[in-house]
């Protein structure tokens, strides 16, 4: 089968509180248009965990202890030629100096 990649899936936690703040920002960029739509996302409750090192700046925690922090995974699609720019945009917004972001390519309908 080959297809040709055109749109991706961008996936990020983000402490509740900055949700709004980081969906404006990966929308204004590009991110979460789906035909005649824009702005279009998900986002789900989940906890996130870590322990920042010695090396580490934490927004939220303290070094060298586990954290747990109420959180949304915010999932928005976005055109391959706006990942670069969407990316730049969420870090910009993002309070984690290491936020988890996943990038997923997407197949579309007519790929099959």
């Amino acid at each position: 089968m080959n297809y040709n990649l055109k749109k991706v899936k961008i996936f990020v936690t983000v402490p509740k509180e900055n949700l709004d703040d980081v969906r404006t920002a990966m929308c204004n960029a590009g991110a979460g248009v789906i035909g005649n739509y824009t702005f279009c996302s998900i986002s789900t409750k989940s906890v996130g965990t870590f322990i920042p090192n010695d090396n580490a700046n934490p927004y939220i925690g303290k070094q060298n202890k586990l954290e747990f922090v109420e959180e949304e995974k915010l999932e928005v699609i976005c055109d391959v030629e706006n990942v670069k720019n969407v990316i730049q945009e969420l870090r910009k917004k993002h309070p984690y100096e290491e936020p988890a972001i996943d990038i997923v390519p997407l197949m579309d309908e007519s790929d099959f």
